[in-house]
């Protein structure tokens, strides 16, 4: 190992152990153990830019081991990101950009948000995946537009994880041969040794799944690390999985290879012990060599050529290939296609239709307008009705399909589709029944998190699945993915709403969309439309000057309000009806146009929703009623299940007559 190397390795470790003794909080171990092998990899092949952390040819580098923060935040620091010293020092303080774990668009060069272990690991087979589909629409001879790799770096954590097998299968089949594992193979977790839970051979299963498995036996060997990443690269056909053997906590005498130096700092004393071990100044803090600084920044300068040669080649592939050039760029951003709203199709329904079939509908036209448009379902896409006709299947012999078969893999499915907008150039979505919504929180959640625009489509959505009992038939996952922060639910009542549905995920651009879908043929009705983008609407006003009574639903359940506010006038009694299609877009609104739908003088409200209730408390009031399900559903025709739980057009009524009374 050369002298300047030696010392950039340590500068990375000490970077972490100081930052973590002045935070009095972290995780020391894997940055000080995998140090060198981060370091080969950074410095011999990642192809990135820090002054253009988006440049959208550059290698993802994803740390899945997030709890390892600190190894990437000296790697950027280091790499003349936009990183400084001070936030280095200010480790996991408020404010920082150098959070506890890594956090899409808060550090420059981060580039998924990780920690839930296995996520990022997820999150990688998506950003490969994207680059696949990329390449191989883009690319022309002469032209390689997108010509990078995806690296993610995870520990034993993320390999006992379930999402990362899923992934992982997943990707085996895909063969996505310019994905690289690096596999911090320490054998230490937080309760101890790995031996006491993890004992498979996790390479037999990789090969197992189809990947390239490569072993190296020293990670602080950087020519055996390098080898091992060259012949990652040279792989066409399969993912790569590189076991590295490695050392948590490396070169402190008192904890290294050993739990006491995972998660919590080393300590004063043991701190000058492992500089002192390492040959490493004891002061100052944070102490980085200007050699060092200068060996980066050499490196750097031989980056940033790579990405102005991108440019250049960039602006020939404008000249040569106008059109494509100018898809590229229209692939690039977010947001509705303005036109899209103009097509008749996108409006025309005229007989009973599941809203997950309408949204099927929809899906067809949308195709046209949002040709990036990818995703699928975890082996359900004929009951989510979410396949685009005539966009090929994304298979290792067909990179061009727009279609995904994720398989019975939902919590993989939800971070892979998160890769892929975080990736970017394409728009994600994945559909599974709403029940299996629990099986990809995690994922979910990290969408929200994260900001990403990856739009969920969750079908069968109450008890209205019937027959296949209440395994199948959701009631508290409603309440469930309201109460993720930045996440918009939409339960539409009809054609036109789902509509209204698809065109807000699409326009969002700082956070995912689930759409909640029936399975269950709704009537078309007549007023609905355009007025759902604020969330809640009124289908149907009274005729006097104010209502008597109000009664408000989501989904399914605004056709039963429809059919007991006719009952309801035919007795003389004011009725205005309200379709609550998004809480999220109603309570965004002013409160001037809140009032104006829910006016605070009306008392008797009743809120329909055929799922658990919690949250309706804040439309109905005090004086009014919630008509959900506090308990589990039973296996019957979804028509006499709502019968039986009180979903009818005469219970409804006979709630409001009570309410009233």
């Amino acid at each position: 190992m050369k002298k300047i190397e030696e010392k950039a390795i340590n500068t990375i470790r000490f970077l972490a152990v100081d930052a973590i003794e002045k935070a009095a909080s972290g995780h020391p171990g894997l940055p000080m153990g995998g140090a060198a092998m981060a370091y080969v990899l950074w410095t011999r092949f990642l192809k990135h830019d820090a002054e253009n952390p988006d440049w959208p040819d550059r290698d993802r580098f994803v740390l899945s081991a997030g709890h390892g923060s600190m190894l990437l935040y000296a790697l950027l620091h280091l790499s003349g990101y936009d990183l400084s010293l001070e936030e280095i020092k200010n480790f996991r303080q408020l404010g920082s950009r150098t959070p506890g774990h890594p956090e899409y668009g808060v550090t420059p060069g981060v580039e998924t948000t990780t920690g839930p272990l296995g996520q990022g690991f997820a999150n990688a087979v998506g950003m490969a995946v994207a680059e696949e589909r990329l390449r191989s629409q883009f690319n022309r001879p002469g032209y390689e537009l997108v010509d990078h790799y995806t690296y993610v770096y995870a520990g034993d954590g993320c390999m006992m994880e379930g999402i990362t097998m899923e992934a992982a299968s997943l990707a085996g089949h895909l063969k996505l041969g310019r994905l690289i594992c690096l596999y911090d193979d320490n054998e230490i977790t937080i309760d101890g040794s790995t031996s006491i839970t993890f004992t498979e051979d996790i390479g037999k299963r990789f090969a197992a799944f189809g990947w390239q498995v490569i072993k190296v036996a020293d990670g602080n060997d950087l020519e055996a690390v390098e080898n091992a990443i060259a012949r990652a690269r040279e792989e066409k056909e399969r993912p790569s999985f590189l076991m590295i053997k490695t050392q948590i906590g490396y070169g402190s005498p008192q904890k290294q290879g050993s739990a006491a130096a995972h998660g919590a700092p080393l300590g004063e004393e043991e701190v000058r012990r492992t500089k002192e071990n390492l040959g490493w100044p004891q002061d100052p803090e944070f102490y980085v060599p200007d050699e060092v600084y200068r060996h980066f920044q050499e490196i750097n300068e031989k980056l940033k050529e790579k990405r102005e040669n991108w440019q250049e080649l960039f602006e020939s592939y404008q000249r040569d290939f106008p059109e494509e050039a100018e898809s590229w760029e229209a692939y690039q951003r977010w947001g509705e296609v303005p036109q899209l709203r103009e097509d008749e199709g996108l409006w025309q329904f005229d007989k009973p239709l599941a809203t997950r079939a309408a949204s099927g509908q929809v899906m067809q036209v949308l195709k046209k307008y949002v040709p990036n448009l990818m995703g699928g379902s975890a082996d359900l896409t004929g009951s989510t009705k979410t396949f685009l006709d005539d966009m090929g299947v994304f298979q290792p012999q067909d990179r061009q399909g727009n279609n995904l078969y994720f398989g019975v893999r939902e919590h993989a499915m939800g971070g892979i589709c998160n890769g892929i907008a975080v990736h970017g150039g394409l728009r994600p979505y994945c559909s599974t029944f709403l029940v299996f919504a629990d099986y990809m929180k995690g994922a979910i959640r990290m969408a929200a998190l994260s900001r990403l625009p990856v739009i969920f489509v969750f079908t069968h959505d109450s008890i209205g699945v019937g027959e296949d009992g209440p395994t199948h038939q959701p009631i508290e996952q409603l309440p469930m993915l309201r109460a993720i922060p930045n996440l918009h639910v939409l339960r539409p009542a009809d054609g036109r709403e789902t509509a209204v549905a698809w065109l807000h995920a699409l326009s969002r651009k700082d956070g995912p969309t689930a759409l909640i879908l029936t399975r269950q043929k709704l009537p078309q009705l007549s007023t609905t439309g355009s007025g759902a983008q604020k969330g809640a609407y009124i289908l149907r006003k009274e005729e006097g000057e104010i209502p008597q009574i109000i009664l408000m639903a989501s989904g399914s359940e605004v056709s039963l309000i429809w059919e007991a506010g006719k009952l309801l006038e035919e007795r003389g009694i004011q009725v205005r009806l309200i379709s609550v299609m998004s809480w999220e877009l109603f309570l965004a609104q002013p409160d001037s146009y809140q009032q104006e739908v829910l006016p605070a003088k009306v008392k008797k409200r009743i809120g329909v929703e055929a799922a658990y209730p919690l949250g309706w408390e804040k439309f109905v009031g005090d004086e009014g009623r919630i008509m959900g399900i506090r308990d589990f559903g039973v296996s019957a025709p979804g028509e006499v299940i709502m019968g039986k739980m009180g979903f009818t057009t005469q219970s409804i009524v006979n709630a409001a007559l009570g309410l009233m009374e």
